[in-house]
């Protein structure tokens, strides 16, 4: 006999059309109007659990209690992350590609980063200078492009940015899309993909140089447990899942300038301050603004939890942005407040604006590093290397849409270098 009757159920054959109108908020709604952490729905055609706030965090990504292998609906495979890529694997499969990618996560390879966010930040100030106005959303698709090639060791001729840099965005700004839509992301992804295979064949046999420090040769040269190469079509589904989220950045590079505008004392600071107050500058609007609303896995083998039993195979979803906006958690969770990382104390449960739980052993994601670095060299250059006007324009977001940005995906004009 379960436990399922000792928390609250939400009526309805299925409520997907629910999640899809409420956005980021499906599950904040909910968790609010029943008073509690975790609740049952019907989503996709199948019994769902949806969960948030710091101990379901915890639990979640609990190895002995949920795996993410057919959680993420094919669909989502398709479009946003690839196919039998790492967030699909659990157990010693799981640990052992993850290595892969925390590898590539040394001092190291992040100074050499931030040295080549700021060249690339520096190039394309100098040609907004000769631009009337510039759409910052665009523009910043196309830098983290360039960082994200040029990081991982992939050639990238200037004709192609935009291409590519369009390519990589469909993936993340309509990945549980329908129709037409849904088609160009798939599109998308498979013109990627094929450029990304091409490259590993070359580097496997010695026709592409590359430093084998760099992210297309560790992972083109990356063997499984069983000492064999990866597919090179799997191989390519990882090597973009380092483009991809590098390029998503720019969503958050938006909510960087929004941040600026709306909040004139907090961005003041920045002027006079230490890498300390920019650091807690991106990690406040890691947790203030919308980025990943919720997170899936299955349930790996019956238990209980808050006098619920979680049955063996039950899809359950992790809510990140509620968690990050978690009055229990937070003090004036809608204020803009740099100042609350002053003293916080680092939980891998309570902030997870990209997952949460352990690097290494566990599924949150290895590209906040990267995030978090490429995040404060552009937050220097918006708050302290240029100079712009904000003309008035629609900057409210949704929380609805998934991903949310400004409506106006933030326009500045007569940028100039200071």
């Amino acid at each position: 006999m379960t436990g399922s009757s000792q928390v609250p159920r939400e009526e309805g054959i299925d409520n997907s059309l629910s999640l899809l109108r409420e956005g980021y908020m499906y599950i904040p709604n909910r968790r609010h109007s029943f008073v509690t952490e975790v609740f049952e729905t019907r989503l996709l055609g199948q019994k769902a659990i949806c969960m948030g706030g710091e101990e379901a965090v915890e639990v979640f990504y609990d190895n002995e209690k949920f795996i993410r292998n057919g959680a993420a609906p094919k669909r989502v495979q398709k479009t946003l992350f690839g196919e039998k890529g790492v967030q699909t694997l659990d157990g010693e499969a799981h640990t052992h590609r993850k290595k892969m990618f925390m590898s590539l996560m040394t001092p190291e390879k992040l100074e050499e980063l931030k040295s080549i966010t700021t060249k690339q930040w520096a190039y394309a100030a100098e040609k907004w200078e000769h631009k009337e106005e510039i759409i910052l959303y665009e523009e910043s698709k196309q830098i983290m492009c360039r960082i994200a090639c040029q990081w991982a060791g992939i050639p990238l001729e200037e004709r192609e940015v935009l291409e590519r840099a369009n390519q990589l965005g469909n993936l993340f700004e309509s990945p549980i899309s329908v129709g037409p839509e849904y088609w160009k992301v798939r599109h998308s992804r498979k013109k990627v993909e094929k450029w990304i295979e091409e490259m590993i064949v070359q580097v496997r046999e010695g026709t592409m140089k590359c430093s084998e420090e760099s992210a297309l040769y560790t992972i083109s040269m990356h063997r499984d447990l069983e000492g064999k190469l990866l597919d090179i079509e799997i191989a390519a589904v990882e090597l973009v899942n380092i483009l991809r989220p590098i390029v998503a950045i720019a969503i958050f590079i938006n909510f960087t300038a929004l941040a600026i505008h709306h909040n004139p004392k907090e961005s003041e600071k920045l002027k006079n301050s230490d890498d300390r107050y920019a650091h807690m500058f991106v990690q406040e609007i890691r947790r203030y603004y919308p980025f990943f609303p919720l997170v899936a896995a299955r349930v790996k083998k019956e238990f209980t939890w808050k006098d619920y039993t979680f049955e063996e195979g039950t899809l359950t979803l992790l809510d990140l942005y509620g968690t990050n906006h978690d009055a229990e958690l937070w003090d004036d969770v809608d204020t803009f407040n740099p100042e609350r990382f002053a003293d916080w104390k680092g939980s891998p449960f309570s902030f997870v604006p990209q997952g949460g739980g352990d690097y290494m052993m566990g599924h949150r994601c290895a590209g906040e590093f990267v995030t978090i670095e490429v995040m404060k060299v552009s937050l220097d250059y918006l708050a302290n290397r240029l100079s712009y006007q904000i003309p008035s324009q629609d900057l409210s977001y949704s929380l609805v849409s998934m991903p949310s940005m400004p409506h106006s995906k933030v326009i500045l004009k007569n940028v100039k270098r200071l």
